[in-house]
C-alpha cells in the first residue's frame, strides 16, 4: 500500500477538522451580529459550504461517465447525514427543537427525496427532470430568504424621510464592516473543508480499490462518508460549542441541497443512470430515515439520546446490509 496515499488520507482529516472549526465560529459570529437564528445560518450558508464536496465529486464523476458514483454519493450522503451524523450528534447531546422551523425544513427534505424517487422510476434522471429538482431548490432558498427578511424589519419603516433612510444604510454598512473578518475566516475555513474532503476521498478511493470494493458501494459508503465529513465535523464542532441548532439546520439544508441542486446540476452534465438496487434497498432506507426523523422531531421538544441510538443503529445495519446483499 502506498504510504503517500495514507499521508494524504490523514492530511485530509487535518484540513477538515481545522476548516470546520473556523467556519462554524464565523457562522455563529455572523448570526449573532445580525440577530439571525442559527438554524437559518445552518440550513443555508453552512449547508452550501459543506455540500460543496458532494457537488464537486458528483459533477466530476458524472462528467467522466461514472454516474453510479455520482448518484450513490448523493444518496449515501443523505443517509449518512441522518443516520450516522445526526444520530451521533444527539447521542452526544440532546438537540432542542423549534417545531415550526424544523417541520418546514424537514418537509422540504422529504419532498425532495420523494421527488427523486418518483423521477427515477424510468431508470434515469435527465436534464428535463433536473429542472424540477432545481425549482424545488429555488423554492427552498426562497423560503429561507423570506425567514431572513424578517430580520431586517426596520427596513420596512423606510419612507420618504431621507435622514431615516441614511441611518438604516449606515447601520447596514457598519454591520457588514464588523463581519468582514468573519467572512474571511468563513471562506478560509470552507476552503480547508473542501480541500481536505477531496484529499480524503481521492486517497480513500485508492484504498477501497485496493480492497476490491464495487463502484456503486464505493459511492454509497466511502464517497458518501468522505464528502459528508464536513457535515460530521461541523455538526460535532457546533454541538460541542453548544450550537446544536446549526447542526440540525445544516443537516436538513445539506440533504435538501444534495437531492435537488447537486442531482439537478449533474443531470445537466449527463443523464444519471439509476441502478435497480436503489429501489430495492437505498431509496427505502433514505425515505424511511426521513420519515423517522420527522416523527421524532414533531412528537417532542427535543431529540433524545435514545432516538440518536435508533438512527445510528439503522445506519450501521444499512451499511452491513450493503456489503452482505450487494458487495
Amino acid at each position: 500500500m502506498n504510504f503517500l496515499t495514507i499521508f494524504y488520507f490523514i492530511l485530509g482529516f487535518v484540513f477538515i477538522i481545522q476548516g470546520a472549526d473556523w467556519f462554524v465560529k464565523a457562522a455563529v459570529s455572523i448570526s449573532e451580529k445580525f440577530g439571525i437564528p442559527k438554524i437559518i445560518i445552518g440550513s443555508t450558508i453552512v449547508s452550501f459550504a459543506t455540500t460543496a464536496p458532494e457537488l464537486s465529486v458528483s459533477a466530476t464523476a458524472t462528467y467522466v461517465g461514472h454516474t453510479g458514483i455520482a448518484v450513490g454519493n448523493v444518496l449515501g450522503s443523505v443517509i449518512c447525514n441522518i443516520g450516522l451524523i445526526f444520530g451521533a450528534i444527539i447521542i452526544i447531546k440532546s438537540v432542542p427543537i423549534n417545531i415550526e422551523s424544523f417541520l418546514n425544513r424537514a418537509l422540504f427534505m422529504l419532498v425532495s427525496g420523494a421527488t427523486v424517487v418518483v423521477l427515477s422510476i424510468d431508470g434515469k434522471l435527465t436534464w428535463h427532470e433536473g429542472i424540477l429538482l432545481i425549482l424545488i431548490f429555488i423554492g427552498f432558498l426562497y423560503y429561507n430568504y423570506r425567514l431572513q427578511a424578517s430580520i431586517f424589519k426596520k427596513s420596512k419603516k423606510l419612507n420618504s424621510n431621507t435622514k431615516e433612510r441614511q441611518d438604516i444604510f449606515k447601520l447596514i454598512k457598519t454591520r457588514f464592516h464588523e463581519i468582514s473578518k468573519d467572512i474571511l475566516l468563513f471562506i478560509v475555513g470552507a476552503g480547508g473543508v473542501i480541500i481536505g474532503s477531496r484529499l480524503l476521498v481521492d486517497s480513500g478511493v485508492k484504498i477501497a480499490q485496493w480492497l476490491g470494493i464495487p463502484e456503486l458501494i464505493i459511492g454509497l459508503t466511502l464517497f458518501a462518508l468522505g464528502t459528508s465529513l464536513p457535515e460530521l465535523i461541523t455538526a460535532i464542532t457546533a454541538t460541542m460549542k453548544g450550537h446544536q441548532e446549526i447542526s440540525l439546520g445544516n443537516i436538513l439544508g445539506a440533504n435538501t441541497m444534495n437531492l435537488t441542486f447537486v442531482l439537478g446540476f449533474c443531470s445537466f452534465i449527463n443523464p444519471l443512470e439509476i441502478n435497480a438496487q436503489l429501489f430495492e434497498y437505498d431509496f427505502i432506507v433514505m425515505i424511511g430515515l426521513m420519515i423517522l426523523l420527522l416523527i421524532f422531531g414533531t412528537t417532542r421538544d427535543l431529540f433524545s439520546k435514545k432516538e440518536g441510538l435508533a438512527l445510528l443503529g439503522i445506519y450501521i445495519a444499512y451499511v452491513i446490509g450493503l456489503f452482505v446483499l450487494y458487495g
